[in-house]
């Protein structure tokens, strides 16, 4: 369905807005320990007496605050949760990614925060950017501390362009196997096409958790990048499904499709202003190259395709210097 900004509903609204202060009394009304640790982050537990008996998930939208989709999908079912609490079956943890921007309508303010999940920052140690990561850090601790070994991470994106499979996750190759296997499940019941495994982190916030606190963490791209209040909310049904399921702790079905499965080839890094692509920024995620094509030059390093195929991610080569211009893959399933 397709939503003009004036027909969202007010709750809706409100939460999309990460003004938690309604969800927030209805959960401790129904006896939940609830905090709001920062600016955008809510936390919603059982108390400490059965903590570590449940799965602790986080739910992570508006990293970039041009992606709305995935922020009116969860106030949806944080708002329907809310009006019957005990149906929280896990210990939840969400959070609004960049509010500045989200507010600005932006994708962010100085710089991507999802490159700030790293101890070194460089030029960006100083930007809006990095103080909310360090927020958003210090919330991800407290909240995967003292809870069990189930602990998920779902940062829910949406692609700025088209691609061949049009969703699909980045899953860290050091998650637990036996985890892994969960996190790939419901990746498939959530309808993703297709799953690249990352054996190394660029500063993401799902690396972040997977490498610090255990979890099964990814990073989800849902559909295409839209407008609050007008997202066809049709693209994200099935992920909606699914994590409404985990949230409530329904069995999971048994029918859902695995996704294809790719592996990083190598990441393409701009290493100064003379970075140029052999291919628009707007080429499709997922486009085939054969080896020996170029990929890009940045000076005097020339980048081409070493395997039969490799497949291109994430190409942008109007990235900050330092950071990763796009993404090769190759088929590992």
């Amino acid at each position: 369905m397709v939503q003009a900004a004036g027909a969202l509903p007010e709750a809706v609204r409100r939460l999309a807005e990460a003004d938690f202060d309604d969800v927030a009394r209805s959960f401790t009304g129904a006896g939940f320990d609830v905090a709001q640790p920062a600016d955008g982050i809510l936390t919603i537990r059982r108390n400490a007496t059965v903590r570590g008996e449940r799965p602790a998930v986080l739910v992570s939208v508006g990293v970039h605050g041009d992606e709305t989709g995935p922020i009116e999908l969860t106030a949806y079912l944080l708002d329907a949760l809310s009006r019957e609490p005990q149906a929280l079956a896990v210990d939840l943890m969400v959070c609004v990614g960049n509010i500045g921007a989200i507010r600005a309508g932006k994708r962010f303010i100085d710089a991507d925060l999802n490159r700030m999940f790293r101890v070194e920052r460089g030029a960006l140690s100083g930007t809006a950017e990095a103080a909310r990561a360090d927020a958003m850090v210090a919330a991800t601790a407290a909240f995967f501390d003292g809870t069990g070994p189930q602990r998920w991470h779902l940062d829910l994106h949406t692609a700025i362009r088209p691609s061949v499979y049009p969703t699909f996750a980045i899953v860290p190759d050091l998650i637990e196997a036996g985890a892994r296997r969960a996190l790939v499940d419901w990746l498939g019941e959530a309808g993703i096409g297709a799953i690249i495994m990352n054996p190394e982190s660029v500063g993401t916030y799902s690396y972040y958790s997977a490498e610090h606190h255990g979890a099964a963490g990814t990073t989800v791209e849902l559909g295409r990048i839209g407008t609050l209040g007008q997202n066809d909310l049709s693209q994200f049904a099935a992920a909606s499904h699914a994590l409404d399921r985990l949230l409530r702790g329904m069995p999971a079905p048994g029918t859902a499709s695995q996704p294809h499965v790719y592996k990083v080839a190598r990441n393409i890094i701009k290493l100064s202003d003379a970075f140029t692509m052999a291919f628009g920024k707007d080429t499709q995620n997922f486009t085939p190259l054969r080896k020996g094509d170029e990929i890009a030059r940045d000076g005097d390093t020339v980048y081409t395709v070493q395997h039969d195929e490799e497949l291109v991610v994430f190409p942008n080569p109007d990235v900050r210097i330092g950071l990763r211009a796009g993404l090769m893959i190759t088929r590992a399933d």
